[in-house]
């Protein structure tokens, strides 16, 4: 993976499994995470490997040590890329994305959890896979829609879906963090928020 100049820098891991020890938080140049959707996190060995070829500095580490025959490092937490990434001008249409633009709920009923996504014209009547036609939706308002339109399901839409920018999303992205955040990642991921006056 980081041996592709190209996109090492922006191939985060979403699986749980791959972030269960010791994950590191990727900071971009400016000391602003690379993403907050997901959030710019890297398994450890990814990380020391971009220390030894000098692509990143280690801002943070774990109190654990990994060893070689040479020598021991202790494991990064925060690393910061040496060269600028210049943020993504558009939000790709994702699954993951779809439900965090929705806030990972149903845009009819208001629900969490289990969750699907429901074209508003449905594709049968000529709706399109878009930004601006596909919402999260539980199954039961699902189901209920089925390939009605929206008029004729009885169901409301919360809003109207519509393209998130990237900026919109970051701020969707901070209020939704991972199952794990990292003391040493605090700094970092709140910074650019407003200080509350003591």
């Amino acid at each position: 993976m980081l041996d592709d100049q190209g996109d090492f820098r922006t191939q985060f891991v979403r699986e749980p499994s791959g972030l269960r020890h010791h994950p590191a938080l990727v900071l971009n140049a400016d000391f602003r995470p690379l993403s907050y959707y997901p959030l710019s996190l890297w398994p450890w060995q990814e990380a020391i490997k971009a220390v030894f070829l000098e692509r990143v500095q280690i801002i943070a580490e774990y109190e654990e040590v990994v060893r070689s025959q040479r020598q021991s490092i202790r494991i990064p937490s925060v690393v910061v890329l040496k060269d600028f990434v210049k943020p993504q001008k558009r939000v790709a249409f994702t699954r993951f994305n779809l439900f965090l633009r929705d806030e990972f709920c149903c845009q009819y009923c208001g629900a969490r959890g289990e969750l699907t996504f429901d074209h508003v014209i449905p594709r049968s009547r000529g709706g399109v896979t878009s930004w601006e036609n596909v919402v999260a939706a539980c199954s039961p308002c699902n189901l209920k829609k089925a390939n009605k339109s929206l008029r004729n399901s009885g169901l409301k839409l919360r809003r109207p879906p519509r393209r998130p920018s990237p900026e919109e999303m970051h701020a969707v992205g901070r209020r939704f963090p991972p199952n794990h955040l990292h003391k040493s990642w605090m700094d970092f991921l709140y910074w650019d928020t407003e200080l509350l006056a003591e």
